[in-house]
């Protein structure tokens, strides 16, 4: 099916509405979870978008992005509105740089419950605030085997724009819950799984841990660069692991570091 285009001329068009102001984090963070939608960047993310059955609202884009729209909504009844390169920037805040923006329904929420009710490791994030890092460490998770992610309050929506991008549409095909009371779920978390806090001060190391826990399910938690893993984590965790170094650095990027570690994890339990 080809692409039905419409025209946009004006950046106050009520049909670009949901496109407005993209570059304001807090705002956005906000309102797309109240309005229950999210923004998809880019013809692979807007092509796994359609793959995944999600509902696509809307999808916004310039001319010469539209043959390759073609084959990624081939499928799907959407309006795409087109705009050049100029209206766009004007719309959207920034330059779209991959081309098309896909305004999405979110899937149904995960409970932290539901999570926990499994028998498989999960991954935990404590307060990453930069989207990035968020998508990042998600897209580590899931390409090393474990696709379920719990997020505390303070963390970044998972599908803020910059993260769906930067995980490459990872966190649409991972369960992740976002708990609502940080000190209940620790409780519940630690009577679940063995808890083993990744942190620059430990004695013990990550392949030293991950050789005495075996095949038992565990949940590995993360926090923050800078402040790192909170007491709370560190009082519940099973062990407090390091990763490391060669060299004089202390630590790695969040990411890396969950890269690094769920890879650890996958060895050991599949050699």
């Amino acid at each position: 099916m080809r692409v039905d285009s419409q025209d946009v001329t004006d950046a106050d068009d009520p049909r670009v509405e949901m496109f407005t102001r993209l570059t304001d984090m807090d705002l956005r963070q906000r309102i797309e979870p109240e309005r229950g939608i999210f923004m998809a960047e880019g013809h692979l993310v807007i092509e796994r978008c359609a793959a995944y059955g999600l509902d696509i609202l809307t999808v916004l884009t310039s001319r010469r992005w539209l043959s390759r729209l073609d084959s990624a909504l081939r499928d799907v009844d959407v309006p795409v509105l087109v705009a050049d390169e100029e209206m766009l920037r004007s719309i959207t805040g920034y330059r779209v740089h991959r081309g098309a923006l896909a305004a999405v329904r979110r899937p149904p929420p995960t409970r932290v419950a539901d999570i926990l009710a499994g028998d498989g490791d999960v991954v935990v994030l404590e307060d990453l605030v930069d989207p990035t890092n968020v998508g990042l460490a998600i897209r580590s998770a899931v390409v090393q085997g474990i696709g379920d992610v719990i997020l505390s309050p303070g963390c970044a929506d998972p599908l803020y724009r910059r993260a769906v991008k930067s995980s490459m549409g990872t966190v649409l095909r991972c369960r992740w819950a976002r708990s609502d009371d940080w000190p209940a779920t620790l409780v519940e978390l630690a009577g679940a799984r063995r808890v083993i806090a990744l942190t620059p001060d430990a004695d013990t190391t990550i392949t030293d841990a991950l050789a005495e826990v075996a095949a038992s399910p565990i949940a590995l938690a993360f926090g923050s660069e800078g402040p790192g893993l909170s007491p709370g984590v560190l009082r519940r965790s099973w062990r407090n692991c390091t990763i490391p170094m060669a060299s004089g650095e202390d630590s790695l990027n969040v990411a890396a570091a969950v890269a690094v570690a769920c890879f650890a994890r996958s060895r050991s339990i599949r050699p």
